[in-house]
């Protein structure tokens, strides 16, 4: 396999969403993490990740063939096959990586991290076998960065705290209302608008927590304004793009990352976070994010 064809499988450009997601999941359990450990969970999740964005171009090669026949594996660039056994084997990779986290590197993670993968590549897999006409695909959708947040956390500590499981409810909540927006790529068009209420949530939840200082409403604010930038793209009848608004909420992952994050007072990590959004756009340039 050549590295345009994997970059394309992969959807590399998204990978700082995922690395934002491991930051916020450790701040919000309320952890620490060695830097080795930091180290081994954002190379796990990205085997998980990218693995799982090469078995959703595996499991929809036909409906490819007809609606995007410019993919890799309609046009003939590599077989379903390999795409198949690359997939799997990232995910199978990715648990690897965490097992070895748990019991290596930290004194009291053991199973818990590798767990907490295997659910998420099931759910990955679930998702990208059953996403098309499947109405409650957002949910799973939202489900498995919702598992990044419990995955990290349980690197970093032995039982999760409750800011941890309110900001993955929160990060859900977004990405029901993104993958909605996402299964009407190929319509360029949105049936119904109720759904992207959903990515109102973390603007109600945000104000709610104590922790939010200066910084904080920094990060909000600017979240807002490209949020409401996105949501142009699809209720603005001059400017319809779907493809444009579901790749701008992508990159906004990264900013409610940082928004959570400085809501449990980690403002280094917060900032860090923020960085993730100009990179997802920049790489988004050059490889197609959805």
């Amino acid at each position: 396999m050549n590295w345009p064809v994997a970059l394309e499988l992969g959807r590399v450009s998204n990978l700082p969403t995922v690395w934002t997601n491991v930051l916020a999941g450790i701040v919000l359990s309320g952890g620490g993490g060695a830097p080795g450990l930091i180290v081994l969970l954002l190379a796990s999740l990205t085997l998980l990740y990218t693995g799982g964005m090469f078995l959703n171009d595996a499991f929809d090669r036909e409906i490819d063939a007809r609606e995007r026949p410019g993919r890799p594996i309609p046009s003939g660039r590599i077989s379903a096959a390999a795409v198949f056994s690359w997939g799997f084997g990232m995910l199978g990779g990715g648990v690897l990586l965490l097992l070895a986290a748990g019991y290596t590197i930290t004194d009291s993670a053991e199973w818990r991290p590798a767990a907490a993968g295997l659910a998420l590549a099931g759910a990955i897999v679930l998702y990208d076998a059953w996403h098309k006409g499947n109405p409650v695909s957002p949910l799973i959708m939202g489900l498995c960065r919702m598992l990044v947040y419990v995955t990290a956390g349980y690197a970093v500590a032995s039982a999760l705290p409750a800011p941890l499981f309110l900001g993955a409810g929160v990060l859900l909540c977004y990405l029901i209302g993104l993958t909605f927006a996402a299964k009407q790529e190929n319509l360029n068009r949105i049936t119904n608008l109720w759904p992207l209420l959903f990515l109102a949530v973390p603007f109600v939840y945000a104000p709610a927590v104590p922790g939010l200082d200066g910084a904080g409403m920094a990060i909000y604010a600017g979240f807002a304004a490209w949020v409401l930038y996105a949501l142009s793209f699809l209720v603005v009848p001059s400017r319809i793009n779907v493809p444009r608004a579901v790749v701008s909420l992508l990159a906004g992952i990264c900013l409610l990352d940082a928004l959570l994050i400085s809501a449990s007072g980690g403002q280094t990590l917060a900032w860090l976070a923020v960085a993730g959004f100009p990179l997802t756009l920049f790489l988004q340039r050059w490889v197609s994010g959805t």
